[in-house]
């Protein structure tokens, strides 16, 4: 059974890292699952308390590694680390760009495995109940199935067996029905897993705009007073300028001055170029910021769209276990049927057998 309200993975904590796998020929060499850094994160499962490494590059999962309490997050180098996974049946590598994020990323592993371990200890108790109530049906299940394989068929009158026939039809086609859509289901929660990853390198790369943004907008508030100011020294030169050529008379000095002078409101001129330049970066970065939000609102309008896809599928798949245990009562009502059609057909084979009998010795009289 599935809940209708499955609460989804929240990630805890992501890095940028170069990603490889060792050669599952040589068992030595790495191979780049990346070609570039991507981000790494650790997510957590509140419904099962599992804990799980997940990177997706392009459109496809680098790493889906689920932490297990036997991992072992190994240091082989100041900037390299190294874990085995033994339900992928692979070696993950990451690289760090410094020896921080690599001391970070194996203290957090160390965390999350002991939490996993701390989880899994809690709900021994309820695996080992579990497993008793398994293991006590197990048998009684492989009794009945072996009886039924093995035992002959019952020829009957038309009504009982082809109700059988039918109920045998239908389970096979909710059976069938009911694998189809949990794989549905599997293949949603993997879309599912791969736009979480998406969203949330979305969320850090807007927060790191929106932090850029703000001190950009400060900067276009400091520049623009010292833009102001440079526009007053400006008029005050050419001013000086003006007033040294009236009362100057072409003399030496003040020509020396007023190249000078020019000189400096040149430089002035260049300054308030370069500073218009940067504010027309930082005006074109804004509007760069608009369409990372914009693509972050459709990748969560796409997130909950698929949600709702996963509970519509969760109800199909409560429905056909629904019928599939009503089918399973009626195919046992037809059995039951049919069993009591059996002992009524050998009562009247008896009946008929001794009659013959009877007749056999009157006609010998």
């Amino acid at each position: 059974m599935f809940p209708l309200h499955r609460e989804r993975e929240q990630p805890i904590y992501s890095t940028r890292a170069h990603v490889f796998q060792i050669d599952p020929g040589t068992k030595r060499n790495w191979i780049p699952a990346s070609k570039h850094a991507v981000t790494v994160s650790f997510f957590y499962d509140a419904n099962r308390h599992a804990y799980r490494i997940i990177s997706v590059g392009g459109t496809k999962a680098i790493i889906n590694s689920m932490i297990s309490p036997n991992m072992t997050f190994t240091k082989t180098s100041q900037k390299f680390g190294q874990w085995a996974d033994s339900r992928a049946n692979t070696v993950y590598g990451l690289g760090f760009a410094t020896e921080n994020q690599l001391h970070q990323f194996a203290e957090r592993f160390k965390e999350v495995r002991e939490a996993a371990r701390m989880a899994r200890e809690k709900s021994q108790d309820k695996m080992e109940l579990s497993s008793a109530a398994l293991s006590i049906a197990a048998p009684q299940f492989s009794q009945d199935l072996s009886d039924e394989l093995q035992s002959p068929p019952v020829m009957c009158v038309n009504g009982p067996d082809d109700k059988l026939f039918r109920s045998q039809s239908a389970d096979i086609t909710l059976s069938s029905e009911k694998e189809r859509i949990k794989k549905m289901l599997s293949e949603g929660s993997i879309c599912e897993m791969n736009l979480e990853a998406e969203l949330f390198t979305l969320q850090d790369s807007n927060s790191k705009l929106v932090a850029a943004l703000h001190e950009a907008n400060a900067n276009v508030e400091q520049w623009k007073k010292q833009l102001a100011a440079y526009q007053d020294e400006t008029e005050r030169l050419r001013d000086q300028v003006s007033e040294l050529e009236a009362h100057g008379g072409g003399q030496g000095p003040s020509d020396m001055l007023k190249d000078e002078l020019t000189q400096s409101l040149e430089e002035l001129e260049n300054l308030l170029k370069a500073k218009d330049e940067e504010i027309r970066i930082l005006q074109s970065k804004k509007s760069n910021y608009h369409e990372l939000e914009r693509e972050r609102e459709e990748a969560v309008h796409r997130l909950q769209e698929l949600e709702m896809r996963n509970m519509d599928l969760e109800r199909r798949v409560q429905n056909a276990e629904q019928n599939l245990s009503s089918a399973l009562e009626d195919r046992e009502r037809a059995e039951n049927e049919v069993q009591r059609v059996v002992q009524i057909l050998d009562v009247k084979i008896y009946d008929l057998n001794d009659l013959r009998q009877s007749l056999v010795k009157l006609i010998s009289k």
